[in-house]
């Protein structure tokens, strides 16, 4: 048995599509399905149900799902003690976030999920795609990410519950001793200085998203591009150009920015979190359930 088989198994169970899972598993379809057909004759039973469109659990690989997340994530926690890796109690929950969420809100979202409780955590980061990865393998407990009406987190909801956390907001910055002499949203003579994401970024997608709807064409030129927030968030402080940032990151950093061109360039978010329904672990269902209490109110 290859622990790979299950995190396979979990990815296609998730996006039931061979391609897609194959494409996020970086390997060619030809090895994914190998793969898969290996785990079937380990079970001895056919998980998926190829007759139908998409393809479908059967009712032993609903059986093996249930069990699947779980095991990946013990033996990533065995691994972790025998590298040496510090040794943590049956409270440790796994959360994987963007360092955007990590750096701003988490800590005193932690700190009322877990009061009382002696709950300790690891973070784990990434781009949104990495984090549901995670999520989806086992190797994440609890994953937390921003999204919006038109880029979602697809994941199944039957395997996968989810809670809004809170309300946030994407939009362009500028220092505010900057912010008057760039002339936003810029002019074929005076474009822009513009601090942008790198394309592969999941934020990168949702400025696109913003500037196909914006008031007006923005005329800019690129200076700076980062995967991390933080980094345009320093630049842009320092006078440097105009970067797209959350309202609660500008908030948690405190620096002198200011937003720019009005509610018509912004683009409001959701901050969700998400859990595998088969996730079981009762230190994992007390944050959570702390978590859906904290939102509530």
């Amino acid at each position: 048995m290859d622990t790979r088989w299950l995190q396979d198994f979990l990815t296609l169970a998730e996006t039931r599509n061979f391609t897609r899972a194959a494409a996020r598993r970086n390997t060619s379809q030809a090895a994914f399905s190998r793969r898969i057909q290996s785990l079937e004759a380990w079970a001895g039973a056919a998980l998926i149900d190829r007759g139908t469109f998409p393809p479908a659990l059967t009712a032993a690989g609903e059986q093996l799902k249930v069990h699947a997340a779980e095991v990946l994530g013990r033996l990533a926690d065995a691994r972790g003690e025998i590298e040496g890796r510090p040794v943590f109690g049956r409270d440790h929950v796994r959360v994987a976030l963007p360092y955007v969420i990590a750096t701003s809100l988490f800590s005193g979202w932690w700190r009322g999920w877990a009061a009382e409780s002696g709950a300790t955590c690891a973070l784990l980061h990434g781009n949104v795609l990495d984090l549901a990865g995670l999520l989806v393998s086992g190797a994440a407990d609890i994953m937390i990410c921003h999204e919006t009406a038109q880029q979602p987190v697809h994941l199944d909801p039957e395997g996968f519950e989810r809670i809004v956390l809170g309300r946030d907001r994407l939009r362009p910055w500028a220092s505010r001793a900057a912010a008057g002499g760039f002339g936003f949203p810029g002019t074929e003579a005076r474009p822009v200085p513009l601090l942008m994401y790198s394309p592969a970024i999941y934020f990168a997608r949702l400025v696109d998203i913003m500037l196909e709807d914006a008031p007006s064409r923005l005329v800019g030129r690129r200076v700076a591009e980062s995967d991390m927030s933080d980094v345009l968030h320093s630049l842009a402080a320092s006078g440097q150009g105009v970067a797209w940032l959350t309202e609660s990151t500008v908030a948690a950093r405190r620096l002198d920015l200011v937003p720019l061109g009005g509610e018509g360039w912004s683009l409001p978010l959701g901050i969700v979190a998400l859990k595998a329904r088969a996730q079981r672990r009762r230190s994992v269902g007390a944050i959570w359930a702390r978590m859906a209490a904290a939102a509530a109110a």
